[in-house]
């Protein structure tokens, strides 16, 4: 059994891979200022950014769900590991040779089991691109040239060739020291007779690779006539395969889709490698399954899809009827997106690839760029099926279109779709249809359900909020000032158990000038998972401050919580003076209204100086 792996080793995996590269290579991440920067969360739907990244500090934050930690959490979450398999794929990706105590160097064979079938379809690839090659191949070859696609187009997509055997690949990997428990596991094989069998035989393969670039999976065409199997074939689901959140050519697309704002969704592997080559590299199509609520999450992060910012989502249809039936399946979904949201039908029933092939690279383009927006789309579709030569024919199509535009959540919009069923159903009578529309969309909202406010945050509880970051992100802003602060000090006890954990970890006296050091040591003292928590949430969130005003200010909250607990201690005295009797404990009085006016004194210099932080 693999050992630890060791703390250098782990630190030297933190140092070398930039928490922005990482969390970028799953999300869009956009400059928020501060040295912030700022994306859809990966971990829960949301419709404007809420999660952050402080690459300062190394340190990631949802301000929506409170996931974070540092680039090595995230890997964890994302990717569904242990942390020791983390660690192992950061260092894979940095080129880090890991050393293990209790036994020094551990082979790869001995890595996690995500590890082992990343690395074991990596191979597979390897292979069956290899095989493209083979005499055998050569249906498969002459399938690609049919459809326009030449060898240097394989290659840059990674298109092979499974051959026509029981056991060529499983032979070459079992050769390569994966067990025959792994090769199924992953669905490369699966069980025979007599053992393991290969899964894809004498078909063209296409590897099916996540938003990293790894190989997590495969597609296989049919190319002869004896396969008695469906056209296409995919990997089934696995620990690293789930065909729901899968999007093919994901890893070629991503930074064109952040970079045009633009997510092209068709629907083969070939319409793909057609758009990628004609000059539309924002191309992604799902895997043996119709496109659904997963495959939004993933496209939303790359879009950087909220309100402020408006992208598109293209989907690709055959013009015949079971491509607009694709289509208005489409429409269900469309306003999970808040970008604009289209459809491209190519009115011949060409797709991208035949569109290639007949009408050059060009043509795809155009058709992309006649996209038509998805609610007309849903609309005119819905009409066209009836006769609206008669006054029957047009109220039957008016109640069968009026759901879908009821069912659009932007009233202006909704608004707008009404004047235009008016127009395309010939009423010109604009009132009538949007009173039917109006009668649909009543019936379906349903009764108003009144949603509860959110409890306004206490003053005080903001301002010692402000000062731990502070302590977090910038303690030498701070200094010593802060570790004389009494714990009392804090109202709440989630503030005095980071108090605690400063003060535990040698103060800001140790802290130097912060970073990600100090806050890899707050996290090594916080021992606690709700402490744990607050110290990542600080590393990242904000403060309320410009960097020219960054002393002023934090010289300022500091003296507003010291106020503030001044203010506590002057009350406490005079409820004990409203208590006593100051002819019978004349000494005792005395004390307490010396202390008063001490207290009053000092809260008069604090208040001098908070007022620096106006």
């Amino acid at each position: 059994m693999a050992g630890r792996i060791r703390d250098d080793d782990i630190a030297l995996v933190r140092e070398r891979s930039p928490i922005a590269e990482v969390i970028g290579e799953h999300i869009q991440l956009r400059n928020a200022g501060g040295g912030n920067l700022k994306g859809l969360c990966p971990f829960h739907d949301e419709k404007s950014p809420s999660f952050n990244v402080t690459p300062e500090r190394g340190m990631y934050y949802c301000f929506g769900c409170s996931e974070g930690g540092d680039v090595i959490t995230f890997v964890e979450k994302i990717e569904h590991l242990s942390f020791s398999e983390a660690v192992e794929r950061l260092a894979q990706r940095a080129g880090i040779q890991l050393q293990y105590e209790q036994g020094g160097y551990v082979p790869k064979r001995d890595h996690g089991e995500r590890a082992r079938l990343i690395e074991a379809h990596r191979a597979a690839a390897e292979f069956y691109a290899d095989k493209l090659m083979s005499p055998e191949a050569g249906p498969g070859r002459r399938f690609l040239s049919e459809r326009g696609f030449e060898r240097a187009d394989a290659e840059m997509f990674g298109v092979g060739y499974a051959p026509a055997e029981w056991e060529a690949l499983t032979r070459h990997l079992l050769a390569r020291g994966f067990t025959s428990d792994e090769l199924v596991k992953g669905g490369l094989a699966k069980e025979g007779r007599r053992g393991p069998i290969d899964r894809f035989r004498g078909r063209l393969i296409w590897p099916i690779r996540d938003a990293t670039g790894d190989v997590i999976g495969f597609g296989a065409r049919k190319l002869l006539d004896s396969d008695d199997g469906p056209k296409y074939l995919n990997t089934p689901d696995s620990p690293l395969y789930k065909k729901s959140q899968v999007l093919y050519g994901i890893d070629l697309a991503k930074r064109e889709i952040s970079k045009r704002a633009q997510a092209v969704i068709v629907e083969g592997y070939t319409d793909v490698m057609a758009c990628h080559l004609a000059g539309v590299p924002t191309a992604v199509a799902t895997c043996g399954t119709s496109f659904g609520e997963e495959h939004i999450k993933i496209l939303r992060r790359f879009l950087f899809d909220q309100a402020e910012f408006r992208g598109e989502v293209i989907f690709t249809f055959d013009g015949d009827a079971a491509g607009q039936k694709a289509a208005l399946r489409a429409f269900a979904d469309e306003q999970k997106f808040v970008t604009q949201t289209y459809v491209a039908v190519q009115g011949d029933g060409l797709d991208p690839c035949d569109l290639r092939v007949k009408q050059g690279d060009a043509a795809v383009r155009d058709l992309i760029a006649s996209r038509e927006p998805l609610f007309q789309f849903a609309i005119r579709s819905t009409i066209s099926r009836y006769d609206l030569r008669s006054n029957e024919g047009k109220i039957a199509a008016l109640d069968a279109a009026a759901p879908i535009v009821a069912a659009i959540k932007d009233v202006g919009l909704r608004k707008r779709y009404a004047i235009d069923l008016d127009r395309w159903l010939g009423f010109m009578d604009e009132r009538f249809v949007m009173q039917r529309i109006g009668e649909v969309s009543g019936a379906q909202q349903g009764p108003r359900r009144r949603v509860p406010h959110a409890a306004p945050v206490d003053p005080s509880v903001r301002v010692e909020r402000e000062l731990l970051k502070l302590a977090v992100q910038r303690p030498a802003l701070l200094g010593p000032q802060f570790d004389a602060l009494d714990p009392q000090a804090f109202t709440t006890p989630e503030h005095t158990a980071l108090h605690k954990v400063i003060t535990t970890a040698g103060g800001l006296a140790a802290a130097a000038h912060g970073g990600r050091e100090w806050v890899d040591r707050l996290l090594e003292h916080a021992h606690e998972d709700g402490a744990r928590a607050l110290v990542t949430r600080f590393a990242v969130e904000p403060f309320q401050a410009d960097a020219e005003v960054e002393q002023r200010y934090a010289t300022g909250i500091l003296a507003r919580v010291e106020t503030m607990a001044v203010d506590r201690a002057i009350a406490q005295v005079k409820s004990r003076l409203q208590r006593i009797n100051p002819v019978d404990e004349a000494q005792e009085h005395r004390r307490l209204f010396g202390e008063l006016l001490a207290l009053e004194k000092q809260r008069k210099v604090l208040l001098e100086r908070a007022t620096g932080m106006q």
